[in-house]
């Protein structure tokens, strides 16, 4: 009986020390949409998407937990559910769903028939006891047409590999690099990827031809001691998102720059907290001398109550102008005493946010974020030391019973001066860019989100987004005349600027943006993606009136 018992228990740590898949799954991957409609349907728990970085093997979780409630499913939730388990159920790969370009030792098919149809693709894949690693060839071709106010159009190709896998049960790795080049429009291509906004190959702009590059990598290591305790810590460079928001976040939009990073994560029961430290740079300058470093940390508890709601609390400190400082790297420390103590030097921001759960279909979150140290004057919401801003949003899952329809609404409103700071150094900025929401200070926004899927291999999603801001005003030379806070990086100026500033004061601009993306996916993850927007602008101030407007297809693929 004893020895029947130890080698079932022997093969049960076998197979976990195969399968448990440690490295995260991109951010942009779609199945965080999927998760996210069946955490609103109330099918699994939450998601935490204040912090919705998944490693595989907690996406497979969660879509173990989907599939013991599929008589709860549409038919076209099933689907879906079917061909994220083919991709993460990595004990049931086989030749009957996965696919190698060279052949290996696993049971994969590697007929070049492969490459056309439904299965899952590697270019190569190995896996034993201890270890398993899985590469990729990444591919992109993009073609952008603008119609207005110019008639223009751009072209961008791109190429590159990924390399994945867990070793040990418990250490994930992940490791990817782009390289692209640019044909027609070299300023609207950053419209069709505004990623290149910050890339410095792009920005430089000194070869023959206009190109860029991207680059991800990092090591994972996760335990749990005891169940339902889960620890990990991570270091390198991925894209991150923190905070709530269904549009831009108001904490960390994933709108910005990767940045370098060190990231503690604990879950246990209600009680989560995470701990990260990022660097990154200034803006650019063709002067090397003056480019420089600059380091966000960030530490946040939240309490989850099953059923009922989640509230968080979370700090950071934006900081230049010297190395890594250990006073921000504690974990345990409250971020604004630690940078009083080190005589006040950098740029303080605190947000307190809360998600419900207790009506199936439907979720509210907020959020309130925090500038500096406003709390002295948050009953005078003229003064410019209110640097607030707040979010609040709807999600409704399958509204008037209509399924496989996502409907969102969202407000953000963000006050002037909000994001800067006294040292431009600390704006809370990387590489020029906004790291929270992008509509920037003195701004607010209504969002409206219609979202289908059409089936498992089609989803179309609307958004209209109507902002406003207040834009700071300069005479004919350029003088800045009237600072109303709607530059993060021209911060209140003493003695200058008035100490009462209202929303929204400035030079107003209103601004309509009408967004149609059509994703279409008919061969396992080779996907066309259609956009087309609209921008409708009006200076109010001076009476002017300006439309965008262009369409761009992206084909990706990757095997």
């Amino acid at each position: 009986m004893f020895r029947k018992s130890f080698l079932l228990l022997s093969v049960l740590l076998y197979t976990c020390s195969i399968y448990a898949q440690q490295e995260n799954v991109p951010i942009d991957h779609d199945v965080y949409i999927f998760l996210k409609e069946m955490s609103v349907k109330r099918i699994i728990d939450d998601v935490h998407d204040d912090n919705p970085s998944m490693s595989r093997a907690e996406v497979k979780k969660d879509l173990k937990e989907i599939a013991a409630k599929s008589n709860e499913l549409s038919k076209t939730e099933k689907n879906i559910l079917k061909k994220y388990q083919d991709e993460f159920n990595d004990e049931t790969s086989d030749s009957t769903n996965t696919y190698q370009m060279f052949k290996g030792d696993n049971n994969y098919s590697s007929d070049l028939s492969g490459l056309l149809s439904d299965k899952i693709k590697y270019i190569y894949a190995y896996k034993d006891e201890s270890v398993n690693f899985y590469m990729n060839v990444l591919g992109r071709a993009i073609y952008g047409v603008e119609s207005a106010p110019n008639k223009s159009n751009t072209e961008l190709f791109d190429g590159g590999f990924r390399f994945r896998g867990t070793l040990l049960n418990n250490f994930g790795y992940y490791f990817s690099f782009i390289k692209g080049g640019i044909e027609g429009n070299n300023v609207f291509a950053a419209i069709v990827d505004p990623r290149l906004k910050y890339n410095f190959k792009y920005v430089e702009n000194i070869e023959n031809i206009a190109n860029y590059d991207f680059t991800e990598g990092y090591l994972r290591y996760h335990t749990e001691p005891v169940k339902n305790m889960n620890i990990s810590f991570e270091i390198g460079r991925e894209k991150m998102k923190f905070g709530y928001g269904y549009g831009d976040k108001l904490v960390l939009s994933g709108n910005s720059p990767l940045m370098d990073f060190f990231k503690l994560d604990f879950n246990y029961g209600i009680f989560s907290f995470s701990s990260w430290t990022a660097s990154t740079v200034g803006q650019f300058d063709t002067a090397r001398a003056n480019d420089y470093t600059k380091y966000i940390a960030t530490n946040q508890v939240k309490l989850s109550f099953k059923n009922k709601f989640d509230i968080g609390i979370g700090e950071s400190i934006v900081y230049s102008g010297r190395g890594l400082d250990l006073a921000y790297t504690n974990p345990l420390s409250f971020m604004k005493f630690a940078e009083m103590s080190i005589q006040d030097r950098d740029n303080a921001t605190a947000y307190i946010e809360a998600q419900t759960h207790f009506l199936n279909n439907l979720e509210f979150q907020g959020t309130f974020f925090m500038d500096d140290d406003p709390f002295g004057n948050l009953q005078d919401l003229a003064n410019y030391i209110n640097k607030t801003g707040y979010q609040l949003g709807m999600f409704w899952y399958s509204p008037l019973s209509i399924n496989d329809l996502t409907f969102v609404m969202e407000y953000t409103m963000i006050r002037p001066y909000v994001y800067s700071n006294i040292h431009p150094g600390n704006s809370y900025t990387s590489w020029g860019q906004i790291l929270g929401d992008q509509i920037g200070p003195n701004s607010d926004e209504i969002l409206l989100r219609a979202a289908y899927n059409v089936n498992s291999f089609l989803r179309i999603n609307c958004d209209y987004q109507f902002i406003r801001h207040g834009d700071n005003i300069y005479d004919a030379k350029g003088n800045l005349i009237y600072n109303a806070g709607g530059d993060v990086f021209i911060t209140h100026r003493d003695n200058i600027d008035p100490i009462d500033i209202k929303f929204l004061s400035g030079e107003r601009i209103n601004t309509n943006i009408l967004t149609l993306d059509i994703k279409y996916e008919p061969i396992r993850k080779f996907f066309f993606d259609l956009l087309i927007e609209k921008i409708w602008k009006k200076d109010i101030s001076k009476d002017i009136n300006s439309n965008t407007s262009y369409s761009y297809l992206t084909m990706t693929f990757e095997f």
